[in-house]
C-alpha cells in the first residue's frame, strides 16, 4: 500500500495554502503520494486545480447525516472543524500518512518522517508535554476513528480544537525534532537557537494570526515586506510567495479567489489581495499600495530563475509539467531568493 502526505482545506482560502504547500513537497522530491481533504464549500474550480496537483482529492462532510462524524457532531457542535480533521484516518487505501496543516511549507525533504510509528508529533511550543497538530504521523483505520469519534463524545478538547482532543486519545505519543514543525511565529523568542538549528528546518509552520499571505508582497523588488520582528523569516515567507505566483496563481480563477477573501478564509483581505493581484476591471486599489494586476504581470515577466523566463516556466505548469527536480526545484527557488534579497540592499 503507498504512503501520502495528507491535508486539509474547509474552503478556498485554505486550498490556496494547501497548493503552496503541495508544490513545496514535489519541489523536495517527496518519494511519497499527496493527498487533500475538501469542505463540500470548496467551489468546483478549485476543486479542479486541486486535482491537477494532488494524487487524491477526498471530500468529507461532517454535516451529511449520512456520515459517521454527524451524530458526534449533534452532540458537540463546537468541534465541527475538528471531526473534519478526524476523518483522515478513514484514509485506509494509504498503510501510514503524516497529517499536515495547510499553512505550512515544506523547505527540505521530510519523507524520513514515514519511519517514525503513530502517533508521532512535535512538542507544541505553548506547553511541551502536549503536541502540535500541525504535523502528526499516523496509520489510517476506522477502529481508530471509531474510538475518536466516541473520545470526541465522551472527553471533548481541552482547547476546542483538535490539539486538545487528540492529545488525550494519544497520552503516549512519539516526539521527533522541532526542525518537523518548526513554529515561524515563535521562533524569534528564542532567536539564538534559531541561528543555531534553523538552517537544518524541513516543515515551517506559519502558526498564528500572521500567515505568509498577510505579508505584503512587493513586486517592485520580487519580495515580502516582513512585518516587525517577522525579519529573520523573510527566506520563508519570499518561497511562499515565489510558489505561490509561479505555481499556484496562473490558475486561480480570479472570481473564486475575491469570494474566498470575502468569506473571511485565511487569504481573508480583500484590500490586500486587490493590491497584490489582477484587479477586476473597474475597480480602484488603493495608492499607498505598491502595483496594480499590470504591473505584477509585467514583474512576473521579467523575473527568471536559471535560463528559463518566468512565462516560459508558467506554461510548463499550465501543461502541468512543473520541473520539481529541476528548474523548479527548491534549492533554485531558494537561490533566487537569495539572490534577490542582496540586490535589494
Amino acid at each position: 500500500m503507498s504512503q501520502a502526505y495528507v491535508t486539509l482545506a474547509t474552503n478556498d482560502g485554505y486550498a490556496i495554502g494547501a497548493l503552496v504547500l503541495a508544490h513545496s513537497l514535489r519541489s523536495n522530491a517527496t518519494t511519497k503520494e499527496l493527498c487533500i481533504m475538501i469542505s463540500p464549500t470548496v467551489s468546483s474550480p478549485i476543486r479542479s486545480l486541486l486535482e491537477s496537483v494532488f494524487d487524491k482529492v477526498v471530500t468529507v462532510d461532517v454535516l451529511d447525516s449520512e456520515d459517521s462524524a454527524h451524530l458526534s457532531l449533534l452532540k458537540r457542535p463546537e468541534l465541527g472543524v475538528t471531526f473534519t480533521k478526524l476523518h483522515c484516518w478513514t484514509l485506509t487505501n494509504y498503510s501510514k500518512c503524516v497529517f499536515l496543516d495547510a499553512d505550512m511549507l515544506c523547505v527540505q525533504n521530510p519523507d524520513d518522517l514515514f519511519s517514525h510509528p503513530e502517533l508521532t508529533a512535535v512538542c507544541d511550543i505553548g506547553w511541551p508535554d502536549c503536541f502540535n497538530s500541525g504535523m502528526f504521523v499516523f496509520v489510517p483505520s476506522l477502529d481508530t476513528y471509531g474510538k475518536l469519534l466516541q473520545h470526541a463524545e465522551t472527553q471533548g478538547s481541552f482547547d476546542g480544537g483538535d490539539q486538545g482532543l487528540l492529545n488525550t486519545a494519544f497520552p503516549n505519543w512519539h516526539r521527533v525534532s522541532f526542525v518537523y514543525n518548526m513554529v515561524a511565529s515563535a521562533t524569534y523568542t528564542y532567536l539564538p537557537a534559531y541561528k543555531q538549528y534553523g538552517a537544518n528546518a524541513k516543515l515551517v509552520h506559519f502558526l498564528g494570526a500572521l500567515k505568509p499571505w498577510q505579508h505584503r508582497y512587493d513586486a517592485s523588488t520580487g519580495s515580502v515586506h516582513t512585518a516587525p520582528g517577522y525579519e529573520h523569516l523573510a527566506l520563508y515567507l519570499n518561497t511562499w510567495w515565489t510558489i505561490y505566483l509561479r505555481l499556484v496563481r496562473p490558475g486561480v480563477p480570479e472570481m473564486d479567489l475575491q469570494s474566498a477573501v470575502e468569506e473571511k478564509t485565511p487569504l481573508e483581505d480583500v484590500q490586500e489581495i486587490k493590491d497584490h493581484f489582477i484587479v477586476a476591471e473597474g475597480h480602484e486599489h488603493a495608492s499607498n499600495h505598491v502595483c496594480d494586476g499590470t504591473e505584477v504581470v509585467q514583474q512576473l515577466a521579467d523575473m527568471s530563475i536559471g535560463q528559463e523566463n518566468l512565462q516560459e516556466g508558467l506554461a510548463r505548469w499550465e501543461r502541468g509539467e512543473p520541473d520539481y527536480l529541476g528548474r523548479d526545484s527548491f534549492a533554485n527557488i531558494q537561490a533566487y531568493i537569495e539572490e534577490k534579497l542582496r540586490s535589494s540592499k
